[in-house]
C-alpha cells in the first residue's frame, strides 16, 4: 500500500492500477489517508477478516486506515459495508470458533489462508 501511495504522490502518472490489502495494520495519518483515498478512488480494496486483530493496530487517532473496507464475516461472506450492530454480532459469532481457545480467533483470522479461503468461496 505504501509503495502505491509513494508512486502516486511522487508522480500520479505512475499510479498503480489498484491496491488490495489483507489484514493490514493502520499505516496512515489522516493527511496521507485523504490523499490515498483521492488518488485510488474505486481502485483500493482493504479486506479485513472477521476478528483479525492486526487491522486494529496501532491505535487510533495517531494512525488510521484508508477507505474501501471489504469485511469478511464469520461465515466467509464479503460485505462492502457492515453496520455497527451487524459487526458486533458477527464478531461475537466468530469468537467460539475454537471453544478451547476463543482468544486465538483474532490471530487465526489473520492468516492469509483464511483470507484466500473466504475470497475463493465468494467467487462461486
Amino acid at each position: 500500500m505504501l509503495a502505491g501511495a509513494r508512486m502516486y504522490l511522487e508522480d500520479p502518472r505512475l499510479s498503480a492500477d489498484g491496491v488490495d490489502t489483507y489484514g493490514q495494520p493502520r499505516t496512515c495519518d489522516t493527511t496521507l489517508a485523504k490523499a490515498y483515498n483521492k488518488g485510488f478512488k474505486d481502485r483500493m480494496y482493504r479486506f479485513v477478516n472477521n476478528n483479525d486483530v492486526v487491522p486494529h493496530l496501532p491505535p487510533e487517532p495517531a494512525y488510521t486506515h484508508v477507505d474501501a473496507l471489504r469485511h469478511i464475516d464469520s461465515r466467509g461472506r464479503v460485505h462492502e459495508s457492515m453496520s455497527l450492530l451487524g459487526g458486533l454480532a458477527d464478531h461475537a459469532r466468530g469468537l467460539p470458533a475454537d471453544v478451547l481457545a476463543p482468544a486465538s480467533d483474532g490471530m487465526r483470522d489473520h492468516f492469509i489462508r483464511s483470507y484466500l479461503t473466504a475470497l475463493e468461496k465468494n467467487l462461486t
